[in-house]
């Protein structure tokens, strides 16, 4: 069909790259809506709602495939993109009811760790009895795991008041980095708890020894107390999962992790005692290779924030997008760059200006655009170079090595 062909690159190409001439100068979110609309067939127009500008439904298309339909939802996704980024960078200052809000925010998110470090003291203690009560070895991995999270925890908690306490003279930037630091920790914790129950079920079975059956007493009491923390967790699980602070979300995460392994330690533990005795050790065991697998992958999405990878191509093609409508005196774009330094991106952007530009006003473009940039709220810090030209070498160099130490 007819503008087909005019559509097969993004609204927008992101990447790390160098202009060779000046950049194309572009009007609202709108009109750059309305060209893209103009250009798609008919097909794909239908699935247009007026009243949702930024979503297309293409359940209602026909002969597309699947990289097709992805494609059109992806410049939509890009194109919503671009308005919230006009709804940051046109806002003013921090009003006083914005801030109002976030200092609430804080002092809810606050509230969810105390809960559940609480609540984590109260079960522990609970499931300790349990332990004794019944011997299980499902239920004693379910215990340790109750230590580990009121220890992990504290380590969240104190992470999360660490960080509030910044001295600019001692930390210039801050100390956001400390929250992935902190999750990490509480990450290898959780991790390391499944080593030690794995290597302990694993010896318990090979071992071959027929523990005694429990008691209807030991019954009644397992019930309560297994069934009694699931739904407490299950509780604070679905209270914290709302939250958009990365610490609380921790907390939910290992939330959800409690209900698994309350609910498996449960099953293994009364499977064992009723039918054979080795489904309490092996039930252990699933739950060591669950916490090992579910925690590692958080080690290593956090250590990966901290060692500067590069932002994905809809972040650098939404800081473009910001570049380029900033000021109609800035002849190219050299560079766009962003990389994560903890939980947020540091951006770095070279512009060109003409060279007779006085260096007041360049200087005031420079620094509008950093404000503007800084204003997005997954950029923690933006740096803005101006030049006269782009016809240039790198003005960094990568290291590749740590210098030799004396």
């Amino acid at each position: 069909m007819d503008g087909e062909g005019k559509i097969s690159d993004p609204l927008l190409k992101g990447g790390t790259a160098s202009a060779s001439g000046p950049p194309r100068r572009i009007g609202s979110v709108r009109s750059l809506r309305s060209d893209f609309v103009s250009c798609l067939p008919d097909k794909i127009r239908s699935g247009l709602d007026p009243e949702k500008p930024f979503y297309v439904d293409l359940s209602r298309s026909k002969g597309l495939t699947k990289g097709e339909k992805e494609y059109y939802e992806k410049q939509f996704e890009t194109l919503q993109s671009f308005a919230e980024a006009d709804v940051y960078t046109m806002a003013g200052e921090i009003d006083e009811e914005e801030e109002l809000f976030e200092n609430k925010q804080e002092a809810h998110s606050e509230l969810l760790m105390r809960i559940s470090n609480y609540a984590n003291i109260i079960l522990l203690a609970f499931k300790v009895y349990a332990t004794i009560k019944t011997g299980s070895m499902a239920i004693a991995a379910s215990t340790l795991d109750s230590l580990l999270d009121l220890m992990a925890g504290g380590i969240l908690y104190f992470t999360h008041l660490y960080m509030k306490r910044s001295n600019i003279y001692k930390y210039p930037i801050g100390k956001l980095r400390v929250q992935p630091v902190g999750i990490i920790v509480f990450a290898a914790v959780m991790a390391t708890l499944g080593f030690q129950v794995l290597i302990t079920a694993i010896e318990q079975l090979v071992s071959n020894e027929t523990p005694e059956k429990m008691t209807k007493d030991q019954l009644i009491w397992l019930y309560a107390i297994m069934l009694s923390a699931t739904a407490v967790k299950l509780c604070l699980w679905l209270y914290c999962r709302s939250s958009g602070n990365d610490i609380v979300k921790a907390y939910a995460k290992d939330h959800y992790f409690d209900v698994v392994t309350n609910v498996v330690g449960l099953a293994a533990a009364v499977l064992g005692d009723k039918f054979y005795w080795w489904i309490d050790p092996v039930g252990a065991i699933i739950l060591a290779i669950y916490t090992i697998t579910n925690w590692s992958g958080t080690v290593f999405e956090n250590a990966v924030s901290l060692v500067g990878r590069s932002a994905p191509t809809e972040m650098l093609q939404k800081l473009t997008y910001v570049v380029m409508k900033h000021d109609s005196q800035i002849k190219h774009i050299d560079t766009v760059r962003a990389y994560t330094f903890g939980v947020l991106y540091f951006v770095e952007v070279d512009i060109v200006l003409a060279e007779e530009m006085p260096l007041k006003e360049a200087h005031a473009i420079g620094e509008s655009l950093q404000v503007k940039l800084e204003k997005l709220p997954e950029v923690e810090r933006a740096f803005v170079h101006v030049d006269v030209e782009y016809e240039h070498k790198p003005e960094h160099t990568i290291r590749t090595r740590l210098p030799a130490s004396d």
